[in-house]
C-alpha cells in the first residue's frame, strides 16, 4: 500500500466546486493500492458555504488534517483574502510535520487555491519527495486579455501578477500533471518544455451516484412550485458573462418559441439559481441583465445567492427541464454536468464545440446538444430541438447507463491511481 498526501484547502464541510474531485474519490484510493492522507484548513478559516451532509459521505476511516489559517476579518483590512496564503504557514508546517515521520510517496494538489501548490516545490527540495497538480482550472489564465469586453474580478491585476511570478516557480518542479482538459496541458508544456517529458493525463471530473441516493427527505424549494402549471427549466451553478455567447443563442431561441409557439413556451420559466459566489448581501445577477436587453426578462427568473450543494440537487429533481449553457472559454468542462444526468431529467446543453462536456452527452446519450464556435448552430435549431423536448417531457431521457459507467468516481479514482503508479515508476533510478 503506498501513501499519499492530498492537499486541499477546501474540503468539507466546506461547499465549494473544487473539493469535490477529493472527496468523491476519497472512498476507492484504498481499493487500488493508495492510503489516502488529506491536508486541508479547518472551515471556521474559510470564507464560503458549509454543508455538514458532505460529512456523512467521507469514509469513517479517513485521516482528515485541518489546519489554521489567518482570520480574514483580520487580513482583509490589508487586502488579503487569499486563502492559499492566508494559510500556506500552517499547510507547510503540517505537512512537513507529516512528511518528516511517514513514508509518503507522492503528494497531490487537487484544488484551485494555487496558492498553496508552491508547497510541492518546497516539499520535495526538503524531503524528497515528489508532487502531482491536478489543474481543475488554468492557473495562469488569459481569458480577460482575449476577452477584454469582460468586466474583471476585483483585484485581477494584482493576483494575475502574483499568479505569473508563482506557476513558473512550482510547476515545472512536479512529478507529473492531471487536468480537466487537454488544453492546460498543453499551454503548460508550451510555456515549460520540461513538462513535455513528464507524465500528464487529461481526467474529467467525476460523477457520485451516491449523492442522490441521499436525498430522501425533500428540501423546501422557495424558488418555484412544480405544480403550478408552468413549465420549470433550471441552471444550477456560477454565472459571468463568459456564459452570454450560449445564452443569447438560447434567448435567441425563446424568442422565437415565445412568437411562433406563444401556448407551450409562454409557460416556460427559466431559473438561474446561485449563479454569484460572493455573499448574499453583495450577490450580483450577471443573466437577467441579458434577459432584459434581449425582451425574455418575463420568461427569465436570476437568483444569484449561492445555494447548498444538496439543495441544488433538490432543485435538479424538483424541475422539468435542465439547461446547461456553457463558457466561451473551449477550455472550460462544467463539473455540474454530472449531477444534470444523474438527476434523470430532459436536459438541454449549448456548449462550445471543443468543450470536453460534449463528448460526454454525445457517448452518454443523456441529452440535446447544441454548440456554437466554428460550426455554430442557429437559434432556429435550437427553438427546433427546444420545442421537440418540451413535448415529451414526461418521458426519461434515453441515458446510457452502461457508457456514463466510465465516468464515475470509481473509475475515475482507479485512472488517477494508475497515473500515480506511473509516476512513481518513471521517477525511480
Amino acid at each position: 500500500m503506498r501513501n499519499l498526501l492530498i492537499v486541499s484547502p477546501h474540503f468539507p464541510p466546506v461547499d465549494l466546486p473544487d473539493m469535490h474531485r477529493v472527496r468523491v474519490s476519497l472512498p476507492y484510493f484504498r481499493e487500488f493500492g493508495w492510503q489516502a492522507t488529506v491536508l486541508s484548513v479547518a472551515p471556521n478559516f474559510v470564507e464560503a458555504p458549509h454543508e455538514p451532509q458532505f460529512l456523512d459521505r467521507l469514509p469513517a476511516d479517513s485521516t482528515i488534517v485541518r489546519t489554521a489559517a489567518l482570520p480574514a476579518r483580520w487580513t482583509r483590512k490589508a487586502g488579503l483574502g487569499n486563502l492559499g496564503l492566508r494559510a500556506f504557514p500552517f499547510l507547510y508546517s503540517a505537512g512537513s510535520r507529516f512528511l518528516m515521520h511517514h513514508p509518503f510517496d507522492l503528494v497531490y494538489f487537487s484544488t484551485t487555491v494555487f496558492t498553496a501548490v508552491p508547497l510541492g516545490r518546497m516539499w520535495k527540495r526538503r524531503f524528497g519527495v515528489p508532487f502531482v497538480v491536478d489543474m481543475q482550472d488554468p492557473w495562469v489564465n488569459d481569458y480577460y486579455h482575449r476577452h477584454p469586453e469582460v468586466r474583471k474580478p476585483p483585484k485581477y491585476g494584482l493576483s494575475s501578477r502574483m499568479h505569473r511570478m508563482l506557476e513558473p516557480w512550482s510547476v515545472p518542479s512536479a512529478a507529473g500533471l492531471i487536468a480537466v482538459s487537454a488544453a492546460y496541458i498543453d499551454s503548460l508544456a508550451e510555456r515549460y518544455p520540461a513538462l513535455q517529458r513528464k507524465p500528464a493525463m487529461v481526467l474529467p471530473f467525476a460523477a457520485a451516484p451516491q449523492d442522490f441516493e441521499g436525498l430522501t427527505q425533500p428540501r423546501p424549494n422557495r424558488f418555484f412550485d412544480p405544480a403550478d402549471g408552468k413549465i420549470h427549466a433550471v441552471y444550477t451553478g456560477r454565472g459571468g458573462q463568459d456564459l452570454w455567447t450560449a445564452l443569447r443563442l438560447l434567448f435567441s431561441a425563446l424568442q422565437i418559441g415565445l412568437r411562433e409557439s406563444p401556448e407551450l413556451f409562454g409557460r416556460l420559466r427559466l431559473h438561474f439559481i446561485g449563479t454569484d459566489y460572493a455573499p448574499a448581501n453583495t450577490a450580483r445577477k450577471s443573466i437577467q441583465p441579458l434577459a432584459e436587453q434581449m425582451g425574455v426578462a418575463s420568461s427569465v427568473r436570476e437568483h444569484p445567492q449561492r445555494v447548498p450543494y444538496f439543495g441544488a440537487l433538490q432543485f435538479l429533481r424538483d424541475a422539468h427541464m435542465l439547461l446547461l449553457p456553457g463558457s466561451d472559454d473551449p477550455q472550460y468542462t462544467p463539473s455540474k454536468l454530472y449531477p444534470y444526468i444523474l438527476a434523470r431529467k430532459p436536459l438541454l446543453a449549448v456548449l462550445h464545440e471543443s468543450s470536453g462536456a460534449c463528448q460526454v452527452v454525445r457517448s452518454t446519450n443523456a441529452g440535446r446538444l447544441v454548440t456554437f464556435g466554428r460550426e455554430a448552430s442557429s437559434a432556429a435549431e435550437l427553438y427546433a430541438a427546444w420545442r421537440e423536448m418540451l413535448g415529451h417531457l414526461s418521458v426519461p431521457p434515453p441515458t446510457d447507463w452502461q457508457a456514463f459507467e466510465k465516468f464515475t468516481a470509481r473509475h475515475m479514482t482507479r485512472r488517477q491511481c494508475e497515473f500515480f503508479d506511473r509516476v512513481i515508476a518513471l521517477g525511480k533510478p
